[in-house]
């Protein structure tokens, strides 16, 4: 015999351990995917990269200018493309204080020269050198201080003005960042901002445009002062006027610097020093911009779909 309130609550009770059972079920199951994710991060943290600084680094001599540069007869191919070499057979000298253009098709190998240059990879063949000394002996930090590098798509950090440019020389004092932004063109924009230097950019910079954060990236290289600097699609993204505002501030950037620009734009490469053409990894052709139209090989193509494009646009 039962009554119909004990019924009820047995019914209720059964439901609620019922539920109860389900929901520890689903938390079990929550507790071995965190385990497996753990385990997966945990062999992520004991990664070791197989760039690394070697035992005795060879220490640089301190310049007041720019750095020469070297690869010779360099071979590369990325881990995840071992048939298809990168770069094949690539030898390019650059005196200090040069300011020399790589163009190409998209996959010509541009963007891999300064990822061996900077040692993100080591070359399977062939030696690149700076300052005669062979990078793979010097310690990486003592590399990359030397290398001051402007990114296609700038990274800006939330924080503010002031400390995104001291990014690149963290000790350098507020000053020295004034006169940085300063060079780069980026000092009105910043002062006209609600607190100016102060002013939280939000994360990406999704307060400035492109323009703006080209010249907070240039700002950045500035202030590092580093004897080599890397240009890599600076001005790709940006409107005509940004363009201009972008490329005289690259300018004062370039000065008593070695200079390796990467662009599509070729308009922002013809006052180069040298244009190195490259095609499928390999150079096809070395000149300054005249010398280069009159041979009619790659880059006068290039040349003339890009400003045929760029007078059917107008």
């Amino acid at each position: 015999r039962i009554s119909a309130g004990h019924l009820g609550q047995t019914v209720v009770y059964v439901i609620l351990l019922l539920s109860s059972v389900a929901a520890l079920s689903e938390v079990y199951g929550d507790i071995l995917r965190a385990a497996g994710a753990t385990e997966r991060l945990m062999e992520l943290l004991a990664t070791r990269s197989p760039i690394a600084s070697p035992p005795r680094p060879l220490p640089l001599p301190a310049l007041q200018g720019g750095t020469g540069v070297r690869l010779q007869n360099v071979q590369f191919h990325y881990p995840s493309r071992p048939q298809h070499p990168s770069l094949d057979g690539f030898t390019l000298d650059v005196a200090p204080g040069e300011t020399v253009a790589l163009v190409g098709p998209s996959g010509a190998g541009k963007s891999t020269v300064f990822q061996l240059l900077l040692r993100f990879y080591d070359p399977q063949h062939g030696h690149i050198a700076l300052d005669g000394l062979p990078i793979a002996q010097l310690a990486l930090e003592d590399l990359r201080q030397r290398i001051g590098i402007v990114p296609q798509d700038s990274t800006i950090f939330s924080a503010s003005a002031m400390e995104n440019i001291r990014y690149g020389r963290p000790d350098a004092s507020d000053a020295e960042v004034v006169a940085a932004a300063r060079a780069a063109h980026a000092h009105d924009f910043i002062s006209a901002l609600p607190e100016g230097y102060d002013t939280f950019l939000g994360e990406r910079g999704v307060r400035l445009s492109g323009g703006q954060r080209q010249r907070i990236s240039i700002a950045r290289a500035i202030l590092k002062n580093a004897p080599l600097l890397l240009l890599d699609e600076a001005t790709s993204a940006l409107d005509t006027e940004s363009e201009r505002a972008v490329q005289a501030a690259l300018e004062e950037a370039m000065k008593d610097r070695t200079t390796l620009v990467i662009a599509h734009r070729l308009s922002t490469v013809v006052n180069a020093d040298r244009i190195v053409v490259m095609d499928q990894g390999r150079i096809v052709d070395i000149g300054r911009h005249t010398d280069l139209l009159a041979r009619n090989g790659l880059y006068a193509r290039l040349a003339a779909m890009q400003f045929d494009h760029a007078s059917t646009g107008a």
